[in-house]
């Protein structure tokens, strides 16, 4: 059986994965998602008609973001947990589709029965699954609708993909929003649709990233205010003895639940990844058994894992196929699952505990060294009124935002060229993995001001959108005519939302690599670059020679 996808950047040669993804997500997980895509958009049509009747049902509205969050990369792996949400997802469908008949008798409205997707019947055993999903991928839409449309679509729906991790997230923390679920099946239903035209998808991907955005900004409220602004803080990057677990993912609650349980036990915690910027957070730095953080980005964690003489939380993407050296201290939770790994759930993280204390752990201190986190909105803006005399003085000549997604793919050390490359009288904003490209180089100050400034996770573009904004209002200009330039690496959905949030803002001028994606042909990238002039990274000579004289 094959497959296709091409949803990340490291997709086959640059096409598409169709034997076995570069993740390791196998043919059958892949179909499965597919089909649990397309089961999505089912129940999209009949929510979609239902909100227009004024019926709602929350349950489906949240079963949707975990069945999106479920097929981004490096999220599931399993089978036979994917193949459950397909299952769920045709009973949540009958389910709304009944609360839409019985809007429209209260109502007096005539039924109206969609076609596609609301049509479809689960079949009972998992190859009739396979076959049903065979019939509904990417392939079929190019042949049917052209790879033009059939990449809008895509693009659409990786950016509802990245919004609904995000979304998921701040769910946790009892934050979700009435126009995200009413967007998402608005949009769900319109890829349904058998003659979409390019104008529309075109403007549903704006508001795709203007959803996102207030998505990232409902992440920011609920991690402040749990937690509270992130301050600049000093965090060890070199291990401490003891036991020890290390958490990876972006879920700050798991991590939260994890401190709360393990005090007291003489077992320090470690961050990993995305999970970096929890050490800014006053909520979660006032813990004194999270120490620290160990390793770098996803795509170093087999020989990180490895060498981590603990247990080890994975809370959401980006886990890859574990090594059997350490695949019993492995752990996943939430919506995060690979086969033969034990997950976690209610956040009872006992089986991570009792592995910790069963590890060898560190047999001694190594020598200390540090980085600095913590500089989101409020802290940036606390010394606007520096960043601005500095500007004015010409003591600070450009920003840059250098961040984004890091991944395996040979091209990713232009990154960390770029950030060295950058001159002593300029800021280096930074945030999510690709950061650890270049994080724990020195960078010095200007006048006081770092010239690194991590923002935090990818979510936290929020933060940088935000300083961007107050900068253009205090020099009384545009973000697009601010001394700021945009240096982005992609990997997955969630980089795709973000894009299409600083799109949907009329940014311009991004520079985007590795690769662009596979997804935009050359007619959808050549209406990017004239609406927006974004451009595929060069080489990091002519590339920091044109921002910095502003183009």
């Amino acid at each position: 059986m094959n497959m296709f996808c091409y949803q990340c950047e490291q997709t086959s040669g640059g096409r598409g994965c169709e034997k076995i993804g570069v993740c390791g997500k196998d043919a059958t997980v892949a179909v499965l998602q597919d089909l649990l895509v397309y089961a999505t958009k089912a129940i999209g049509q009949y929510a979609h008609r239902a909100r227009r009747l004024g019926a709602k049902d929350p349950e489906a509205d949240r079963f949707v973001l975990d069945a999106l969050f479920t097929t981004v990369t490096n999220v599931n792996f399993d089978a036979d947990r994917v193949e459950a949400m397909v299952r769920k997802a045709a009973k949540v469908r009958d389910r709304v589709r009944e609360i839409y008949e019985q809007a429209c008798r209260s109502s007096g409205e005539k039924i109206d029965y969609p076609a596609g997707p609301a049509q479809w019947i689960p079949a009972a055993s998992r190859e009739g699954l396979l076959e049903q999903g065979l019939q509904v991928g990417i392939k079929q839409a190019k042949a049917a609708l052209g790879d033009d449309l059939t990449g809008l679509q895509e693009l659409l729906t990786y950016g509802m993909k990245g919004f609904a991790a995000y979304a998921t997230h701040a769910l946790a923390f009892g934050k979700e929003d009435e126009k995200v679920y009413s967007f998402i099946h608005e949009a769900l239903d319109y890829l349904t649709q058998t003659n979409p035209s390019m104008e529309k998808l075109f403007q549903l991907c704006m508001r795709c990233g203007e959803i996102n955005l207030a998505v990232m900004e409902m992440l920011d409220s609920a991690h402040t205010e749990a937690y509270g602004n992130p301050v600049p803080s000093k965090v060890r990057i070199t291990p401490v003895k003891g036991k020890a677990i290390l958490v990876s993912g972006h879920d700050l609650k798991d991590l939260e639940e994890l401190l709360k349980q393990t005090q007291g036990l003489g077992i320090n915690v470690y961050t990993h990844c995305e999970m970096l910027p929890a050490h800014g957070y006053p909520g979660l730095k006032k813990y004194s058994h999270l120490v620290g953080n160990y390793g770098g980005a996803w795509q170093d964690q087999k020989k990180e894992f490895d060498a981590f003489p603990g247990a080890i939380l994975m809370t959401t993407n980006c886990i890859q196929a574990p090594k059997d050296e350490y695949k019993a201290r492995i752990f996943t939770s939430g919506l995060v699952a690979w086969p033969g790994v034990r997950h976690i759930s209610g956040r009872n993280f006992e089986p991570v505990i009792s592995a910790a204390l069963a590890a060898p752990g560190f047999e001694s201190d190594e020598p200390e060294k540090s980085i600095t986190v913590g500089f989101g909105h409020e802290a940036i803006l606390s010394v606007a009124d520096k960043v601005i005399e500095a500007v004015k003085s010409g003591r600070l000549r450009h920003f840059f935002l250098i961040g984004g997604c890091d991944g395996a793919k040979s091209g990713r050390n232009y990154y960390t060229d770029f950030a060295r490359a950058v001159p002593a009288d300029c800021i280096i904003l930074t945030l999510a993995c690709g950061k650890y490209r270049f994080n724990k180089l020195e960078f010095g100050d200007i006048g006081g001001i770092p010239r690194l400034l991590d923002c935090g996770q990818c979510n936290d573009a929020y933060s940088a959108i935000r300083v961007a904004s107050a900068l253009a209002q205090a020099f009384g200009c545009s973000v697009n005519e601010l001394p700021l330039s945009l240096i982005l690496s992609w990997f997955e959905q969630k980089a795709c939302a973000i894009l299409l949030t600083l799109l949907s803002l009329g940014i311009k001028n991004i520079r985007l690599g590795p690769s662009l994606p596979a997804f935009i042909t050359p007619a959808v990238l050549n209406v990017l670059v004239e609406k927006f002039d974004i451009k595929p990274i060069s080489t990091v000579e002519d590339d920091l020679q044109a921002a910095l004289s502003g183009r």
